[in-house]
């Protein structure tokens, strides 16, 4: 599913333009990617927790030449999925079998 997906999922749902309604999706990806940024850390309630993290400065090895590489110290974002998604996703079956 892609952003267009949402977007227009929404619009049919609330009965919105799709303009309208792209507008609201990304005005909220913007405020919570705001939100890391300079919290580091926002709670969805019912959804999940994205959060900054430090991953250390470490060697590694580039697996096409074997040579040893040094990795430097980086931040990522997190995400633990809330109760009620992991509870969802825990009763999937696989459904192309």
């Amino acid at each position: 599913m892609t952003k267009k997906d949402i977007v227009r999922s929404i619009a049919e749902r609330l009965g919105l333009t799709q303009l309208q309604t792209k507008e609201i999706v990304q005005k909220t990806f913007d405020a919570i990617v705001e939100t890391i940024v300079e919290e580091k850390r926002i709670e969805l309630r019912n959804f999940g927790v994205f959060e900054v993290k430090r991953r250390a400065a470490r060697k590694a090895r580039n697996p096409k030449t074997g040579e040893k590489v040094f990795v430097k110290e980086k931040f990522v974002v997190t995400f633990k999925p809330g109760k009620i998604m992991e509870e969802r996703v825990a009763k999937l079956t696989d459904k192309s079998k």
